[in-house]
This record gives C-alpha cells, sequence and structure tokens, in this order.
C-alpha cells in the first residue's frame, strides 16, 4: 500500500505548526517567506529543465507535438501554459496542448477519482494520436497520481520523449520518464495543499520550457516576441511597438509596413532591415527556417 504520508509534499511544516493561531498580517509573512524558497528549488534542476528544452525543441522542429498531461491543480497549470502559445508564438493549437484528467469539465469543477484511472491516461493519449515524434510532459506534485503514471508509462512504449514534473524526489512517474523534473519545494505551509509552492515551482518550470524552445525555434528577436498573432486591437498595437524597437522606425511606419506584411511581424522587421519588399522579406525567412537574425544577414 501506498504510504502517501510519507510524501514530501505531504508532510508537516514545522514553521506553519500554529497557522490557525497567526494574525492575516503573520499568515501572509509566513506564506511569503515560504514563496520565496521556490526560485532556488528551480534553480537545483535546471540541468534537467535544459535536457527538456531540447527534447521540445526537437519535437517541434521536427513535426511533433508538445503534451502536458496532469490532474487537478497539475493539468491547470498545463493548460495555463499551452493557451498562450498561440497567440505569443503564432504555433498552431495541436502544437502545444494540455490534457487534463476528467477533461474540459476538471477546469471549472473537482472532477471526483479521475485522477485515479491511469487507463484513462493512456486513453486520452491515444485519442490525440501521440507518436514517436512527440513529447510528453507529465505533471504530479505528489509523482504518483495514477492518471499521469499510465499516460507516461504509455508514452514510453509508444518511443515519445518522456519528462515528469514533480515536487517528490524519486517519483513513481519518473520511473517511466526520460527526463525526471524533481522540483523540491518542501512541505507546503497548509499541509498537503500542493497549489501552493510546487504548483508555482511547475508554473515556473514550464514557463521555461515553452519560453526558451520557442526562442530556439526561432520565434523571438532581440527579446521580442516577433511570432506574435496579431488578432486583436492590442496585439495589433503590441506588433507595431515591437517593428518599431526592433528596426527604430516611427510607429506610423511600422503600422504601415504590418499593413503590407498582414500584420506578420518578421516580415516587416526583415523588410525594413534590409530594404527589400515584404515578398523578398518572406522569401529571405523561409531561406533563414524563421529566424529573423539571420534572415537579416542573409546577402
Amino acid at each position: 500500500m501506498e504510504m502517501i504520508s510519507k510524501l514530501t509534499t505531504e508532510m508537516k511544516n514545522v514553521k506553519s505548526k500554529n497557522l490557525d493561531q497567526l494574525t492575516t498580517d503573520e499568515i501572509l509573512s509566513l506564506m511569503n517567506e515560504e514563496d520565496q524558497t521556490v526560485p532556488y528549488a528551480v534553480k537545483a534542476v535546471l540541468p534537467e529543465i535544459s535536457q527538456a528544452v531540447t527534447y521540445v525543441k526537437d519535437a517541434l522542429l521536427n513535426g511533433g507535438s508538445v503534451f502536458y498531461i496532469g490532474a487537478g491543480t497539475s493539468g491547470r497549470i498545463g493548460l495555463l501554459d499551452a493557451v498562450e502559445c498561440p497567440p505569443t508564438f503564432s504555433t498552431s493549437a495541436d502544437k502545444v496542448q494540455a490534457i487534463l484528467a476528467g477533461g474540459e469539465a476538471s477546469l471549472f469543477r473537482a472532477i471526483e477519482g479521475a485522477e485515479d484511472n491511469g487507463n484513462q491516461g493512456v486513453k486520452d493519449l491515444e485519442n490525440r494520436q501521440l507518436s514517436n515524434k512527440d513529447v510528453v510532459i507529465g505533471i504530479a506534485a505528489s509523482g504518483r497520481t495514477p492518471y499521469v503514471k499510465g499516460a507516461l508509462e504509455y508514452a514510453s512504449f509508444i518511443g515519445a520523449k518522456v519528462v515528469s514534473l514533480t515536487s517528490n524526489k524519486h517519483s513513481e512517474i519518473s520511473k517511466f520518464a526520460d527526463i525526471a523534473i524533481e522540483v523540491d519545494t518542501g512541505p507546503e505551509v497548509l499541509t498537503g495543499s500542493t497549489r501552493l509552492k510546487a504548483a508555482t515551482a511547475h508554473k515556473m518550470v514550464l514557463n521555461m520550457i515553452s519560453t526558451a524552445s520557442m526562442i530556439q525555434c526561432g520565434k523571438v528577436y532581440q527579446n521580442l516576441m516577433v511570432d506574435v498573432k496579431a488578432s486583436n486591437y492590442k496585439l495589433k498595437e503590441r506588433a507595431k511597438m515591437i517593428v518599431s524597437e526592433a528596426t527604430g522606425v516611427s510607429y506610423s511606419e511600422a503600422e504601415q509596413v504590418l499593413e503590407e506584411t498582414n500584420y506578420e511581424v518578421k516580415p516587416a522587421i526583415v523588410k525594413i532591415l534590409t530594404g527589400t519588399d515584404a515578398e523578398t522579406a518572406k522569401k529571405k525567412l523561409m531561406q533563414a527556417n524563421g529566424f529573423v537574425r539571420n534572415a537579416v544577414d542573409l546577402n
């Protein structure tokens, strides 16, 4: 029988043993103090995060997809990252996907028992037509969630690259992972409430994985999100600012060039910096595999 109480994330935090007797200010101060330990826990696993970035980058550049899979808070953390990739990096919706135990209904309310069904984790990946080109990142603070465990075991069998993201050392799901990212955030202020430090750490790790891999896929120039999808007023204004910042042209000139490129930022920048027309700029980008800096340097 599994001893859940032995997990670090389920242990009592000695600093908060009198939590119910603290004032509001004392509670907030203690939580803030504990939260400050999270970046250091993440720093300790940077080498593993780096390996995960390489897997994700290679998958995206070679026709594969990335799947975040988890239950409860872990699944929702994956979703937060996945849904921001299309507007931020102009990826298609199938390139970075989130799968939650219990399906979409679990976004808004807890689906009791969904996380205990390992077979459903397998079925959910089968339904997404998982292949050996893909990367599966299983998220589970406990590191033993059956739904995630079943999914990662299946992904490993299929030949996909497998990454586990947990907050417990030597976790069950890591046995099926090519890379185990085990962020030791320690006991929570509120015992067992892994929506606190553990979830914060996992959000930080997913931010790193998606952002670093997209940079290495050519979706950033300088530190600007040049593959932003200008699908609304705010993002169109951001596109103008990006073009202006990257090239030094005025806001109005950036707007004019973006009109010519159908609000695609990359060709607008290349057009301005190389003094070519929009069509030539797009060709240069194709030659440079989408990397703006390389496209600008082409003769």
